[in-house]
Formats: structure tokens, C-alpha cells, sequence
């Protein structure tokens, strides 16, 4: 697992200079748009609702004495589960609605890794990109929720359950940015359910993408603008190695019952 989760980290190596090489960036014009007003208008309910949240939780504690407290530390509970949800919204909504502009970018990629023009594999339109990625970034959303909030109880245990909730939801987002950005490879080999069987197996893979795309929102403005070039580009790299490991590019879809068992 840990080995996977650095080679998912190693793939960032070189993308930059890749994705000046093909030509790409004019293919994240969209994407990098979607991703600023998705960004703003989550990061403004944020800012607006984490107080309310605060206040909300505070009424759980009907007793005077502690209730100062118990203030203070459901305001600072309230802020974390605002940014964790926030970052799961926006992580989910902008996959979403660029897998039509991002599964050309990967094909590209692959097509130069591969040096194989014409692949055996599904031929998809942008409609059913677009399906494919709100139905997978769905089932993502409903998982990582579910996932999520029983992790933010951790926070009602002082100091080493704050801590471990954070790791614990940060390497969680990690797993589901990092597999939403596998698939816009994924997509052309496999459908759904089997996409969704060859990410559990390379399940450290997606962490150690996720983790660098994750990292990548911390920074200020320009994470949001480079998030997804940099991190859809260095997926599509390992996603790649792992599909020729397999022997799986350029294959029937059969060949997927070797790994599948």
C-alpha cells in the first residue's frame, strides 16, 4: 500500500513539462473556469455557515456549567466539518462536470505513452463522458459522506481525536480525488463497475494522487487553477503503466477476469 501511495505521488514528476509538450493546456480552459467559480461560491457558504454550525451543535449541551466551553469547541468542530464538506463538494462537482474535457486530455496522453493511434477500446461521446463522471463522482459523494461524518465525532475526543480525524479525513478525500482522476482513463477501458474494481485494487494509487491534489487546494488561488491539469496528467501516467502491467491496453475487455478474481 505505502509503496503504491508514493508511486501515485512519483507520477507528478515531469507533468508539467508533458503537458506544455502535447499542447494541453488549452483543453483546461473550462475545467480550470468551473473549478474558480465552484472554489468561490463554496469557499463563501462556507465562511457564512460555519458559525451557525458552531451554534447548532452547541444546543446539544443543555446544561449551564461547561456550556462556555462546549461552545468554543463545537464552533471549532463546526468549522471542521464545513471545510471537509466543503472540499468534498467542490472535489466531486468539478470532476464531475470536466469529464468530458478531461478524458480527450487523457487519451492524448496515452496515445503518447502507447505510441498506438487507434486503441481497442470503448468509444465514448461527450454525453456519456459526462454521465459516466456525474455517476461516478455520485456514488464517490454518498460514500465519502457516509465515511465522513462518523471520522468527525472523533473531534468531540480532545487533542488525539482532532488529530486523528484529520489524517483519517484527509487521506479519505485523498482515496476519492485520487479515483475520479483515474477514471477519465479508466473510462475508455472499462465501464463502470469494473473501473470501480480496478481502483480498489490500486487503491494506493488514487491516495498517493489524491494526496498531491489535496495539497494542491491549500494553496491559495493557484491551486485551484493547476489542480486539475497536474493531477489528471499524473494519473493518466501510472493508470496507463498499470493498464500495460496488466496487459490490458489495446485488449478485448475480457482480459479484465485475470484481475478481477
Amino acid at each position: 500500500m505505502i509503496n503504491n501511495i508514493l508511486k501515485g505521488i512519483q507520477a507528478y514528476t515531469g507533468t508539467f513539462a508533458l503537458i506544455s509538450k502535447l499542447k494541453l493546456w488549452k483543453y483546461f480552459a473550462i475545467p480550470i473556469l468551473i473549478s474558480i467559480v465552484t472554489a468561490t461560491i463554496i469557499g463563501l457558504s462556507a465562511y457564512g455557515f460555519s458559525d451557525n454550525m458552531g451554534r447548532f451543535i452547541a444546543k446539544v449541551w443543555v446544561w449551564d456549567w461547561g456550556k462556555e466551553t462546549f461552545t468554543t469547541i463545537s464552533t471549532f468542530i463546526g468549522g471542521i466539518m464545513i471545510v471537509a464538506i466543503g472540499l468534498i463538494l467542490y472535489k466531486h462537482i468539478i470532476m464531475a462536470l470536466s469529464a468530458p474535457f478531461m478524458s480527450p486530455v487523457s487519451e492524448k496522453i496515452e496515445t503518447h505513452l502507447t505510441g498506438i493511434d487507434k486503441h481497442n477500446h470503448r468509444t465514448t461521446s461527450f454525453q456519456e463522458q459526462l454521465w459516466r463522471g456525474i455517476r461516478i463522482n455520485v456514488r464517490n459523494l454518498g460514500k465519502e459522506l457516509l465515511i465522513t461524518l462518523p471520522i468527525l465525532l472523533l473531534n468531540f475526543i480532545p487533542l488525539i481525536g482532532n488529530i486523528a480525524s484529520t489524517v483519517i479525513l484527509f487521506l479519505v478525500q485523498a482515496y476519492y480525488a485520487g479515483f475520479g482522476n483515474m477514471d477519465y482513463t479508466l473510462e475508455r477501458h472499462f465501464k463502470y463497475r469494473e473501473s470501480i474494481q480496478f481502483v480498489r485494487k490500486y487503491r494506493g494509487v488514487a491516495i498517493g494522487n489524491g494526496i498531491v491534489f489535496m495539497l494542491f487546494l491549500f494553496i491559495p488561488v493557484i491551486g485551484v487553477i493547476i489542480v486539475l491539469p497536474l493531477s489528471v496528467t499524473a494519473a493518466t501516467l501510472k493508470t496507463v503503466e498499470l493498464l500495460k502491467n496488466e496487459n490490458l491496453l489495446n485488449k478485448d475487455l475480457s482480459n479484465i477476469e485475470k484481475w478481477k478474481a
